[in-house]
């Protein structure tokens, strides 16, 4: 099973592009464009800075798991 997130739908209501988003998330832009690519796994720093960038969501609301493809 794998990490999977939701914040890159929920990104457009709040937040105007991925720089944005990565900002607010404390993360450097290639890595938030890496997870939504697929090219690298959610880490704990990125689901910390959902956290961050999502305060009022519920991880649960955030990630999911889902099976590896």
């Amino acid at each position: 099973m794998v990490i999977r997130t939701r914040i890159f739908e929920l990104c457009d209501r709040k937040y105007r592009d991925l720089a944005e988003l990565a900002g607010a998330m404390g993360l450097p832009v290639s890595r938030v464009f890496q997870v939504r690519e697929g090219t690298v796994n959610i880490n704990q720093r990125f689901i910390v800075g959902a956290k961050k960038a999502f305060p009022e969501r519920r991880l649960d609301e955030l990630f999911y798991f889902s099976k590896e493809n």
